[in-house]
């Protein structure tokens, strides 16, 4: 057996191992190395209807859509039909935003490193008609700004909304026939979907909570809706994924220049603890001892990561269809990046003193408070609904974790599943705001 192949044995029993933990009903995996491909399919695609699953199966992919997106948007740029540093307006001269000066300012580079600062978590439905996409950006005025255009990255699904409809605007056609036919299609990716309705005659995943009592459930709805495609909407299968990941290593394939590829991968904007830069959607790291670009995605009840290592032509990606499939993916991350010789940083806790730090902070998705419980400073975080519908309810909160200060305003989670989080201050050097999982929190 090749090294990379002893490699994937060891990440499938990582893997195997770490969803018999989290009870994940369903798991798929890929990893290619100096153009050795790697598949395998663990589990069930339901604890309903279980059929089990294959390299082939297809499983929602979440965010990892957003690259698509970026991708999408540098073919239009190489055509000369958009520049990502115009105004949106310029595409969209009907736009309007709560904060004027943001609306006429905002440009699509903005959009794709999640930098325009206003609240980012909105998922109001607007039906399956291909005016979707262009209803929920007609209500964006309503999201408040949090944040100065351009200054503070916070994850942000609806800025993509206003990406996607750029890019539909701009190549005359509703965004899913433009990704198509800009992306999937020369690509070769035959086995990655929008649409339900394509997905149902095919061997897919469904998603599933947690469920402290008993084994995991399934989770409904099945699909996001229309409107959010262009922040998560794909399923797809670790073949594709690979076959894509082998497009953004290579030359391009005369599809995008090298150039281009490489502006994608080049840092946009420097970010904090939980990954050191952005890219053009891509997320940037090197703490590793690799440079590691890559995304992740989650929808309901299915969780995924992809990542590519360009130094190293290698590549790996873990779709799974459970609440906890971040613990699963990253069981087998860990043992993946043994095959360029990197591997996770182990942070040393420090002493700070907590007293400044504790407290309640709120986003839409979830509320935080970060406490000190028997000498240990404890995270809980409480869901509180609102994806993927508007009036979907919560999901099951995840248990408390225990977290321990590694540097000034930097935490990470000591005991539970991995996971960092980081205040940011103000220009007077108080708390401005606390970023956990991506998104800025202010004190409740």
């Amino acid at each position: 057996m090749s090294g990379v192949g002893a490699v994937f044995e060891r990440v499938c029993d990582a893997i195997r191992e770490s969803m018999e933990e989290t009870q994940t009903p369903g798991a798929a995996v890929g990893l290619l190395q100096d153009g050795e491909e790697h598949v395998a399919g663990f589990g069930v695609t339901s604890v309903e209807n279980p059929l089990d699953v294959t390299p082939d199966t297809l499983f929602q992919i979440g965010s990892i859509t957003k690259t698509f997106t970026g991708t999408a948007a540098m073919r239009l740029v190489e055509r000369g039909d958009l520049d990502l540093d115009a105004p949106v307006r310029t595409y969209l001269p009907e736009l309007k935003l709560s904060d004027e000066a943001v609306a006429a300012r905002v440009t699509m580079r903005h959009l794709l490193t999640h930098t325009g600062g206003w609240l980012g978590d909105y998922f109001e439905d607007f039906g399956t008609g291909d005016d979707a996409l262009a209803r929920i950006c007609d209500t964006m005025s309503g999201l408040p700004q949090l944040t100065p255009v351009g200054e503070v990255w916070s994850y942000n699904n609806a800025g993509f909304y206003l990406a996607g409809r750029v890019i539909e605007v701009v190549a005359g056609a509703p965004y899913e026939r433009a990704v198509q036919e800009l992306v999937l299609d020369p690509l070769g990716l035959e086995h990655s979907f929008f649409f339900a309705d394509d997905v149902m005659t095919r061997r897919f995943g469904v998603g599933h909570h947690r469920n402290e009592g008993g084994p995991p459930t399934v989770a409904r709805p099945w699909p996001i809706g229309r409107a959010h495609h262009p922040a998560g909407g794909i399923a797809s299968t670790v073949r594709d994924l690979l076959r894509y990941a082998r497009f953004h290593l290579g030359d391009g394939d005369g599809i995008l220049k090298r150039t281009s590829l490489d502006e994608m991968q080049t840092s946009q904007l420097e970010v904090g603890s939980i990954f050191e830069h952005v890219g053009i959607t891509w997320a940037i790291s090197d703490r590793t001892g690799a440079r590691i670009v890559g995304h992740g995605g989650g929808t309901n009840g299915q969780i995924s990561i992809f990542l590519i290592a360009p130094e190293h032509d290698f590549a790996f990606t873990v779709l799974t269809n459970h609440q906890r499939g971040n613990e699963v993916a990253f069981a087998g991350r860990i043992v993946a990046l043994q095959a360029i010789g990197a591997r996770e940083p182990e942070h040393q806790p420090m002493d700070v003193d907590a007293d400044e730090y504790l407290g309640t902070y709120s986003s839409a998705l979830f509320d935080v408070e970060l406490k000190q419980e028997d000498g240990r400073l404890v995270l809980a975080t409480t869901n509180k609904g609102g994806f993927p519908e508007k009036d979907s309810p919560p999901q099951p909160s995840p248990p408390p974790v225990t977290m321990s200060f590694y540097a000034p305003d930097r935490l990470f989670v000591t005991d539970g599943p991995p996971g960092e989080a980081e205040f940011l201050r103000a220009p007077n050097g108080s708390i401005a705001w606390f970023r956990v999982g991506g998104r800025i929190m202010s004190r409740a």
